[in-house]
């Protein structure tokens, strides 16, 4: 796994959530775990970004992975 190569992604999905394209940002994040499936931040995000799509049903999943890999944020949005 290349962490910059995550660490990049995710970046770029930040600033694609941060201007409203969350389609792109969705896209980042998933290209993300496509190289780091077990970091609960990624599947954070992409919860985030379906969420934001009115793809609620898949960001329920998503975010529970999240929490499923790390449940330390049991009180998290």
């Amino acid at each position: 796994m290349n962490l910059n190569i995550v660490e990049e992604l995710v970046r770029k999905g930040k600033n694609f959530l941060e201007i409203a394209q969350y389609h792109e940002a969705l896209s980042c994040f998933e290209q993300a775990l496509l190289l780091d499936q077990n970091n609960p931040e990624l599947w954070n995000f992409k919860a985030v970004s379906l969420r934001a799509i009115g793809r609620y049903e898949e960001a329920m999943e998503s975010f529970n992975k999240s929490l499923e890999i790390d449940p330390r944020d049991k009180d998290a949005s």
